[in-house]
């Protein structure tokens, strides 16, 4: 099912999400499905459950191609539940991200570059991956939003925020 998507602006989306603690469960399943179907319809490249109003800590993230992202590499389905991020080195990397929760807006954002990410899948198997580029930066994108933060407050320079269509006729010019 498809599920509505909270928006900048709902203090709901400023809340610390909580772990999950039970796994392999069908609500949980279901849940995540829902996620899934949501994601694929806004052509997302990731979601976290805080957007729909769930506090848990899962995120769900992959692109094989997305006409969001058209440059960007593919990054494997991934469903990740109570992650931990931890950098790899004190490197960062800007780059242009949008967010299904901040329709229409693009900004330019610091992030880690390489980082290694762990968690549990939906049966609670552990997952450990060390990844760098645009895998990084979704995934550092989605866990924000299970500690309330938003794009937007991760920016250097609010002259580098703008309206997605803005941007890319200015780019175009």
């Amino acid at each position: 099912m498809i599920r509505p998507l909270l928006r900048m602006g709902d203090p709901r989306l400023l809340r610390q999400a909580r772990p999950v603690e039970r796994f392999d469960a069908p609500e949980l399943h279901t849940l995540i499905a829902d996620m899934e179907e949501t994601m694929r319809h806004l052509d997302g490249a990731g979601l976290a459950a805080p957007q729909i109003g769930v506090d848990l800590r899962l995120v769900i993230f992959g692109v094989e191609r997305n006409v969001r992202y058209p440059d960007a590499e593919p990054v494997p389905r991934t469903v990740l539940i109570n992650p931990v991020l931890t950098p790899l080195s004190p490197e960062t990397e800007e780059g242009w991200e949008g967010c299904l929760s901040v329709p229409g807006l693009r900004g330019w954002v610091p992030r880690w570059s390489r980082l290694r990410y762990s968690g549990f899948d939906d049966r609670g198997r552990p997952i450990e991956r060390s990844v760098s580029g645009f895998h990084a930066r979704v995934v550092q994108h989605e866990c924000d939003h299970l500690d309330g933060i938003l794009y937007p407050m991760r920016m250097r320079d609010l002259s580098r925020f703008g309206f997605t269509d803005v941007l890319d006729a200015a780019a175009a010019d």
